[in-house]
């Protein structure tokens, strides 16, 4: 089991809100990672309609994050948040595994 998934209240918000969109009130966000992407790791983001068997299910609220045993520990302690402004809108990751990050922040080393 990893550290867990920190999930923010706004993301929260929005994953609800997502989850009402798509009526798929089980669903959540699949958060893990993937080799590859200019600083040897790229994130994998999706939405699920269900956990898959074996993910890790984090909660807030209702707002749900998914994830892969594989993916566990490269993301154990993130923290999920959502940001909305006139110039960009998306979730956002606060990952204390990354050691460092490509410029673009899709991409990180542990």
């Amino acid at each position: 089991m990893s550290a867990g998934i920190q999930i923010t209240e706004p993301a929260a918000v929005r994953l609800r809100a997502m989850a009402e969109e798509r009526s798929t009130p089980a669903g959540g966000l699949r958060f893990g990672v993937k080799g590859g992407g200019c600083s040897g790791l790229s994130y994998v983001i999706d939405w699920a309609d269900a956990p898959a068997p074996g993910d890790e299910v984090f909660d807030r609220e209702g707002g749900r994050v998914f994830v892969d045993p594989r993916s566990a520990p490269f993301v154990a302690g993130t923290v999920v948040g959502w940001t909305k402004s006139l110039m960009q809108s998306g979730f956002v990751y606060q990952n204390p595994q990354a050691k460092s990050s490509c410029g673009c922040g899709v991409s990180f080393a542990v």
